[in-house]
């Protein structure tokens, strides 16, 4: 893959808001050394840096494909970004602390295309749901709040919902907070396709994003 060394390190360094960042400890491709890089992750890439302060990357590791892993290492919050093939490589990163870790191997589980895919397809099947009028369907699958343990020196992230600690406790969950609902300018939303859903709903995060960029250019 020919990739653009000057648009990537736009990209990279660009005002728009990032996935995730922060310092990581990333192992060496020849030597067991970890250096300490800032991360920064847009999208599928993910960018690391000498510093916070530096203008270009050093490197760029294209998510797709890949999958999160816990490992033990000698750095402690170490995990791994692993690729499918005998020679591709595995990058070994720790994090500073628990809660970093966490955040990072979220994040990074969920920044592929093919996880967005997923997504998509959930959602236009509970959008046919509601339509047909049946019941809806169940929620997305959210991420564990909580590490799973390893086995064997490895744990991948899981995609099953843990127990709400909730039910385990007999305490009721406190109700969740109203919704605003979109407003359909041209029909009601039932009758409307899903990439007009999804540009109804796509207008308030752009004019957001829009006042944001604004408030940032102001001095």
């Amino acid at each position: 893959m020919k990739l653009n060394e000057r648009s990537l390190a736009f990209y990279a360094t660009c005002d728009a808001p990032v996935d995730n960042a922060g310092f990581l400890y990333k192992k060496g491709g020849r030597h067991a050394a970890y250096h300490r890089r800032w991360f920064v992750l847009r999208g599928n890439m993910l960018f690391y840096f000498e510093d916070a302060a530096s203008r270009e990357p050093v490197g760029v590791i294209i998510l797709e494909g890949c999958t999160v892993e816990l490992v033990e290492a000698a750095e402690e919050f170490a995990f791994a970004v692993r690729f499918a093939g005998t020679r591709a490589r595995t990058y070994v990163l720790a994090a500073e602390s628990q809660a970093a870790m966490e955040g990072w191997v979220k994040a990074l589980s969920r920044a592929s295309f093919d996880y967005l895919r997923l997504v998509v397809r959930e959602l236009e099947q509970q959008l046919a749901a509601v339509r047909a009028g049946a019941c809806p369907p169940p929620p997305l699958p959210r991420r564990p709040s909580a590490l799973p343990p390893k086995e064997n020196g490895c744990a991948v992230w899981s995609t099953e919902a843990p127990v709400a600690s909730a039910a385990l406790s007999g305490s009721e969950p406190p109700p969740p907070p109203p919704r605003r609902r979109a407003s359909a300018p041209h029909g009601p939303l039932d009758a409307a396709p899903f990439a007009q859903l999804h540009e109804w709903y796509g207008q308030e995060i752009r004019a957001l994003r829009s006042r944001w960029l604004t408030s940032r250019a102001q001095p």
